[in-house]
């Protein structure tokens, strides 16, 4: 079983040692910090989804923005279109392809961000958000996974994980979020970083 223990922990260090070589992928990540920062210092917020993993990520994205990240500061507004009964009632009534969709419409402002994550990037529920996100006038991001799939492409900014499997693709995932969580601090408070 240690082997099978150090042969996954192999596996995530090769993914995120592919993932850091690229110097796109260095750059698109500072381009999304600086773009969240400039978004909250103009008053508009960002919106945030994905599916199973990926929204538990989306989640803990948002609460490290309205909570606390490493230090005190005020809270920003980020939302995880994570409303459980919206959801089933979307999924109920329209088609589970229109959950995201919809909440985009609802609290999506122009100059709004919405940040995508798919591990696969074919979900037919985070195509249609960012379509409807561009109709709006919102800025897209999306984190993507394996060859980006259907999405690849259509955001504005993107971040693709060439990774194998959906676990390791969302544990970079999750780390850059949490990097790009520290750039916009580092920007907009730099007062806690000296």
């Amino acid at each position: 079983m240690k082997e099978k223990i150090k042969k996954s922990l192999q596996e995530a260090r090769e993914t995120l040692e592919y993932f850091i070589a690229k110097d796109q992928n260095i750059i698109v990540i500072e381009k999304i910090a600086r773009q969240i920062a400039e978004t909250f210092e103009k008053g508009n917020k960002v919106l945030i989804c994905g599916n199973g993993g990926s929204l538990a990520d989306a989640t803990h994205f948002a609460e490290e923005f309205t909570g606390k990240f490493r230090d005190e500061r005020k809270p920003l507004p980020v939302i995880a279109l994570n409303d459980a009964a919206h959801i089933t009632c979307t999924a109920n009534d329209f088609g589970f392809e229109h959950i995201f969709e919809r909440s985009v419409e609802a609290f999506g402002k122009p100059n709004d961000v919405l940040i995508v994550l798919s591990t696969s990037g074919n979900s037919k529920n985070i195509l249609l958000a960012v379509q409807k996100a561009k109709k709006i006038g919102m800025r897209t991001v999306a984190l993507l996974g394996k060859n980006g799939g259907k999405t690849a492409g259509k955001c504005e900014l993107e971040l693709i994980v060439n990774g194998q499997f959906s676990d390791r693709i969302q544990e970079i995932h999750m780390m850059t979020l949490h990097i790009i969580i520290e750039i916009v601090e580092r920007l907009l408070f730099p007062e806690n970083y000296q």
